[in-house]
């Protein structure tokens, strides 16, 4: 009988690369793998874990803790954890957890084969935990850009960019498995090339994933706005396959917050960037990420930021309040100043603006036709998205149950009503 391995991973899509790496292996040598099982029923399991903030790291713990207590009772026989989480605390998290059995890092997957399987595994290998039409294509680990409050350097170290033939070998490897949407992630994607090729590599990159048969959507995250390559944006604005999508963290707005949290860019350069981007590619639907509750943000840095969404009108926008961690500028140099109520209260203040500015702008696609992927059927409806929303994170599209439709397939549909976050559509 194959040896049988529950694998749950924590955290963001690149975490779920990585997952996929070890699933792949393992599953080449003999075992047999189950991804966030809903009821874990193998003797081994691995944790795979998210160190970035404060909630992160706490789920991450929480599930190691339920699974400990899991061997305790001898319910299964080991326990393994990997990812950002023991990366960051390898030296205290094994004296405080002996229930675990082996720690490894972000990168030292293959270790953990090679305690798996006693003699590793060679040649790529991944075993796909998405539906099969779309996946995530990492470019590069790390980051050069050191912002004040992040911990992703101190875990990842810094920015090293893939070969390009690496990826586009991985790229047509994917297409050969069906898959049609590349989701191309990355911590920093606007620096991919600048350590490896001493040079912006990245609209070069894209315009040869936009070659590869079978892939008809190309989807970007994580660009940076300090450097961002103008040279992508004629690409973007060109090849049909690149989606109107990108996704940019910018955090902030005030000179004061930029320069506090070390974005190496002004609140004037940043707003020329934005409008660069909207005004070369027309149609793009822009994605962002904001921070409240910085160390230094004042009443009126967070007035501005308030009147900045409503000028700015992302058309997808989350954020997060500021965390506290240890190692960073932010944690060695300023004062955790911002009491808990007000950012949590203004973290609500800011996603109230931006839910009043999503049900505008869905309104304003009522009646048109749109080409909807099918992710899946859920109830009543198939639900999909358009080429502007990222798999589960953004807005979705609902369409009445039909036989005619497929996941995985492409349809033209056309928008019947809209809700904040919904759109509801038919063939």
């Amino acid at each position: 009988m194959k040896k049988s391995i529950d694998i749950l991973t924590l955290g963001c899509s690149k975490n779920l690369v990585d997952t996929e790496r070890l699933m792949g292996d393992l599953q080449a040598m003999g075992w047999e793998c189950h991804h966030d099982p809903i009821e874990p029923k193998s003797r081994v399991a691995v944790i795979n874990t998210c160190g970035f903030i404060g909630d992160a790291k706490e789920e991450s713990v929480n599930t190691i803790l339920q699974f400990a207590e899991r061997k305790t009772r001898g319910e299964i026989d080991e326990l393994y954890v990997m990812g950002c989480l023991s990366q960051r605390y390898s030296k205290e998290l094994p004296e405080e957890l002996p229930e675990v059995d082996g720690w490894y890092g972000k990168f030292d997957y293959t270790g953990l084969v090679k305690r798996l399987t006693d003699k590793g595994c060679t040649g790529f290998h991944r075993q796909l935990t998405t539906p099969k039409h779309y996946a995530y294509l990492k470019i590069s680990e790390g980051c050069n850009r050191m912002c004040s409050y992040c911990a992703i350097p101190l875990i990842t170290g810094r920015l090293k960019s893939r070969k390009e033939e690496d990826i586009l070998n991985e790229a047509e490897w994917l297409s050969r498995q069906g898959v049609r949407e590349l989701n191309v992630i990355a911590q920093d994607l606007s620096s991919y090339g600048t350590d490896l090729y001493k040079e912006h590599r990245l609209p070069q990159l894209v315009r040869q994933l936009a070659r590869i048969d079978g892939i008809e959507w190309i989807r970007l995250h994580y660009a940076y706005p300090a450097g961002f390559p103008m040279d992508l944006l004629g690409v973007m604005a060109e090849e049909k396959k690149v989606c109107k999508y990108l996704d940019i963290a910018l955090q902030h707005t005030t000179d004061n917050m930029l320069r506090l949290m070390h974005r190496h860019i002004s609140s004037a350069e940043q707003d020329s960037v934005i409008e660069r981007i909207r005004r070369e590619v027309p149609g793009i639907y822009m994605r962002t990420t904001l921070m409240v509750g910085h160390p230094g943000e004042r009443e009126e840095d967070f007035e501005a930021l308030k009147e900045w969404i409503r000028k700015m009108r992302f058309e997808r926008m989350g954020a997060f309040a500021y965390s506290h961690e240890e190692g960073t500028y932010s944690y060695l140099h300023y004062k955790d100043d911002v009491p808990e109520n007000i950012k949590q209260a203004r973290l609500q203040e800011l996603m109230a603006i931006q839910q009043e500015i999503a049900e505008e702008q869905q309104q304003t696609v009522v009646g048109q036709r749109m080409r909807v992927l099918i992710d899946r059927l859920e109830g009543e409806y198939f639900v999909g998205r358009t080429e502007h929303d990222s798999p589960e994170v953004d807005n979705e599209v609902l369409i009445e149950n039909s036989s005619e439709l497929k996941a995985g397939e492409f349809y033209d549909v056309t928008i019947k009503r809209a809700e904040a976050f919904d759109l509801y559509g038919e063939l």
